[in-house]
């Protein structure tokens, strides 16, 4: 299944400005997972999870 994706950004005035037109993409069917965030290591964190 084929998606779609536009690129743009919008100023604080609120207008648009596109940086990449509308584009089809096919999604991965897998996430590689050292693009993920790491594990928060505070202590309210580390209690959540204990």
């Amino acid at each position: 299944m084929a998606m779609t994706i536009k690129v743009y950004e919008v100023d604080r005035n609120g207008r648009t400005r596109v940086i990449r037109p509308e584009a089809e993409v096919t999604p991965l069917k897998t996430v590689d997972q050292s693009a993920a965030y790491p594990v928060c290591e505070c202590d309210q964190c580390k209690k959540v999870r204990a």
